[in-house]
């Protein structure tokens, strides 16, 4: 049993601490911070009747080291859960050293002033990490997270090698509104926007945003249009699977969002950099965040079901050849929100969040470092996938992908 300190309060905050607080024989303790106090309160009024597990709740700007620090010292926490945006990374991850504490996350660290996600500012924090005696675990969310435990679990009991791997994200699920984006719409919409990138005969290939496009036929869901875009776990996954020649990551969006979009690229509400307005400066993606639906207010409207899983093709372990395997997860929106009071895309990431968190507190995983997701045996985070709301499923195709 311990106490955990989640930092952050949007929709995958909310599942992961539900979540936990279902999980009393391994999180004791639970507390949650965020610089708006009153969405942390919301978190544990509903954990509180759902589960009769009350929650501590504290105001605290993840970007005031000094005052995470004392947070941190306050609580004494065995491990922090940095569910806040990806630019808090480093803050969080040079105050878990400051008090010697645990720490994981389900995104890595991006510059504020660059949409260019990398893990190489988080895996430098390796020596200082294992220095000190502690260990944190990068990228527990979904993808990020389990895509990259379900190549691994391939690679254990499926395939000697992965030979191709494409990561597939289908969100079916209908909000309602015009537009809208399923989690924090800033760092949704710098996702979208920046350049399409997979990696290739050992290097990364650079496309432009949204210009490769595929249709899939998604189980629980029918054909969708995805596009080829980058997302960190190629990166990771490139790094602990050498034999890998190609790794791609597809994610679908409807044709209404992709109009939207160009809308607004057009008319340069997706720009990063500062704009003086009125006499003083603001950040017009920061801005467009502000006047769209927060992602937390769309659970009760959201009907559908995601489908997000790997098509890897390799050597088969039984030596019968090259083979092909489909794993995936389908998860229903409007169960999720049943359990949860959270749509579907928060619950997919905050599931995995409290299972990482899991791992490393039952002692499932350990080490001393920074680590990424590939680097334990898959096989326990799976089977608490199976037992907290994200089943699985694996089949063996024909062949790769014919794209």
């Amino acid at each position: 049993m311990s106490k955990v300190l989640v930092i952050g309060a949007g929709g995958v905050s909310s599942v992961a601490v539900h979540k936990m607080a279902m999980n009393s024989g391994i999180f004791s303790h639970i507390s949650v911070a965020s610089r708006t106090k009153s969405k942390c309160d919301a978190i544990a009024e509903s954990v509180k009747q759902r589960t009769e597990v009350a929650i501590d709740t504290y105001a605290l700007d993840a970007e005031d080291v000094p005052a995470t620090i004392a947070l941190i010292e306050r609580i004494r926490p065995k491990l922090v859960v940095n569910l806040a945006l990806p630019y808090q990374d480093l803050a969080i991850m040079d105050a878990c050293l400051a008090t010697g504490v645990d720490y994981l996350d389900t995104a890595n660290y991006e510059p504020k002033d660059e949409a260019r996600f990398e893990y190489k500012w988080q895996w430098a924090y390796h020596d200082r990490f294992r220095e000190k005696g502690i260990m944190a675990l990068l990228g527990s969310g979904f993808d990020p997270g389990v895509t990259s435990v379900f190549a691994m679990w391939l690679k254990k009991h499926k395939l000697k090698t992965i030979r191709r791997l494409d990561i597939l994200d289908c969100n079916g699920g209908d909000h309602g509104q015009a537009f809208a984006a399923n989690f924090n719409p800033e760092i949704n919409i710098r996702e979208v926007t920046a350049p399409a990138r997979h990696w290739e005969n050992g290097a990364f290939v650079e496309t432009p945003a949204m210009s490769v496009k595929q249709s899939f036929d998604f189980e629980g869901v029918g054909p969708k249009n995805m596009y080829l875009m980058y997302h960190e776990e190629l990166e990771s996954l490139a790094r602990f699977i050498p034999e890998m020649e190609r790794a791609r990551f597809w994610m679908t969006f409807g044709d209404e969002y992709i109009k939207h979009l160009t809308v607004l690229q057009n008319v340069g509400m997706t720009r990063i950099d500062p704009v003086i307005y009125e006499g003083k400066e603001i950040i017009p993606l920061q801005f467009l965040k502000a006047v769209l639906p927060e992602p937390a207010s769309l659970g009760p409207t959201t009907k559908g079901k995601t489908n997000i899983g790997d098509i890897a093709t390799g050597e088969a372990l039984d030596g019968s050849g090259e083979k092909t395997f489909y794993i995936k997860n389908i998860c229903d929106h409007e169960a999720a929100y049943e359990e949860t009071g959270n749509q579907a895309v928060s619950y997919t990431t905050g599931v995995p969040a409290m299972i990482g968190a899991a791992m490393m507190l039952t002692g499932a995983w350990r080490g001393e470092g920074v680590f990424n997701m590939e680097e334990f045996d898959p096989d326990p985070f799976m089977d608490m996938l199976n037992l907290h709301g994200l089943p699985w499923t694996v089949e063996e195709l024909p062949g790769p992908l014919g794209f």
